[in-house]
């Protein structure tokens, strides 16, 4: 894998605050004076740099985190969106039209599958739902109508990965477009580099990582970027995915600290998949020798970022699930809630919550057991202590 030094991309943009200040003053308005009623028209048109119009088209704060992410994601742009499903959507809405056809990884983010499922279909847009491993099924799945191939660099919540570079080869040879949603694996993975022509991130999980902000991002080409924001056509011009200025300076604060944070997440939930593995359990992470993408997934990452900070556990039963997840949360060893990149430990029974849009007869066509519990696994200083009191909850509701 090409050596891709995103965090020094980061490090060298350096912006000042209006008043020299070491963090870029937030842009706290929604319209913007002109000092001409000509700048004001050049402006709308898009021909001037450096002036703003409204902040539903673009505000210092937004760009300033977009540039910034481009960077991370070794793209020419970015936009910065409300949320991962108002990037996801616009993104979709934008390359799609009446008529056009879609091939998705069949194992995705519940809103995600949701929307392409039960949304699409109303404005004839269809998708078929693919083994993303199974490359001779999706390239047959392709229709003279297919727009796009999705998938999720690591999918939610099966942990399964996409071999983003098979995937590019196939949307190269049927002219369509590759989109990776890498929420999982911001750093660890740069999907551009495998061919990948637009990266999707939900902002709210590892890029900002204190799970105080919803946000979004789509990195791509500049064309498509300005695409998006066309006054006229553009999907996140016209569909209104803003992302508010204070979040926005709020997550590039955060994203400043990315490298550190997710070297540790690896480090927590590779040492505890590992010592899981050692006691009996169903564990499933990319890091660990039995998982069946190991290989392709050790070629993909920048190892200096591991595997990442996602493991399930599979305790069979959901009473089972139910009953661990509660203990140890009361064990003060994280918390039952949905989403991830905390500094804390997150756990959820994916089928009851992030997968629950999905029919429990495809859950179980792709095995996704009811006892799947699925964890972020969080920033702990002592991640022996955490295993060890974990491995007392699991005595406790005679999960080993």
């Amino acid at each position: 894998m090409e050596i891709f030094d995103a965090a020094s991309n980061i490090q060298d943009l350096q912006y000042f605050g209006e008043f020299g200040g070491v963090n870029p003053s937030i842009s706290d308005s929604s319209t913007y004076t002109f000092l001409s009623a000509k700048a004001m028209f050049d402006t709308f048109e898009g021909n001037t740099d450096g002036c703003y119009l409204y902040s539903r088209h673009s505000s210092p704060s937004n760009l300033y985190l977009s540039e910034a992410l481009a960077k991370m994601e070794g793209t020419e742009s970015a936009n910065v969106t409300a949320s991962g499903m108002g990037a996801i959507t616009s993104t979709l809405l934008q390359l799609c039209k009446s008529g056009d056809h879609i091939v998705s990884s069949r194992t995705i983010y519940g809103g995600t599958y949701a929307f392409m499922k039960n949304f699409l279909p109303d404005l004839n847009i269809k998708t078929d739902f693919v083994d993303i491993n199974n490359l001779e099924k999706i390239e047959k799945s392709i229709t003279p109508n297919t727009k796009v191939i999705f998938c999720e660099t690591v999918s939610n919540p099966l942990l399964e990965i996409a071999d983003i570079t098979a995937l590019s080869k196939i949307a190269k040879k049927h002219n369509l477009k590759l989109i990776v949603d890498n929420t999982f694996s911001p750093l660890s993975v740069v999907p551009k580099l495998l061919g990948a022509d637009i990266v999707i991130h939900s902002l709210t999980k590892f890029i900002n990582g204190s799970s105080d902000s919803i946000g979004g991002v789509i990195c791509a080409s500049q064309e498509f970027i300005n695409d998006l924001k066309n006054v006229n056509s553009g999907a996140c011009m016209l569909l209104g995915p803003t992302l508010d200025s204070l979040r926005a300076a709020s997550i590039l604060k955060n994203l400043r600290t990315l490298h550190i944070r997710i070297k540790k997440h690896s480090e927590n939930a590779l040492f505890l998949a590992e010592n899981f593995e050692k006691i009996g359990l169903t564990v499933k992470y990319p890091g660990l020798k039995n998982h069946p993408q190991h290989k392709l997934y050790s070629e993909m990452i920048q190892t200096e970022y591991g595997f990442g900070g996602l493991l399930t556990l599979d305790v069979k039963t959901a009473e089972k699930a139910d009953q661990l997840m509660e203990l140890m949360q009361n064990e003060n060893l994280g918390y039952l809630a949905v989403s991830l990149g905390f500094y804390k430990t997150l756990f959820t029974a994916s089928g009851s919550s992030t997968s629950s849009e999905i029919p429990e007869d495809e859950q179980k066509e792709m095995g996704l057991s009811k006892g799947l519990i699925r964890m972020s696994i969080g920033l702990d200083h002592d991640i022996k202590r955490t295993f060890e009191k974990m491995k007392k909850c699991m005595q406790k509701v005679n999960v080993i």
